[in-house]
């Protein structure tokens, strides 16, 4: 095995990323949960009422954001970590320096 690989083995930034990254994981997958009720409830609201609910909208909103962040820190698109360790997200996702914008 070369040094190259030995040190990447024990390399202990990149196991402590993997753990957040399982933990950052676990929580998209209840965030999922929590935006597919939103977005039954938002649709029967819209169903009842014939508008929807700006609260609920907003809501799923930033889970979507929410999401949006787990993925690029997974994906090792950003090392910024999403809530519990950061912000919570308002409003749609700002681009981060490594995506491109197109424009």
């Amino acid at each position: 095995m070369s040094d190259d690989i030995k040190y990447n083995l024990k390399n202990q930034s990149t196991w402590k990323r993997g753990l957040y990254m399982l933990m950052f994981t676990i929580f998209s997958r209840i965030a999922e949960v929590v935006l597919f009720t939103i977005v039954i409830f938002q649709f029967l609201f819209k169903l009842l009422t014939g508008d929807t609910n700006e609260r609920l909208r907003k809501l799923g909103q930033s889970i979507s954001t929410y999401i949006y962040q787990v993925l690029q820190y997974l994906n090792f698109n950003s090392d910024y970590q999403p809530y519990p360790f950061g912000a919570w997200p308002k409003g749609e996702p700002k681009p981060t320096s490594t995506e491109v914008v197109k424009g």
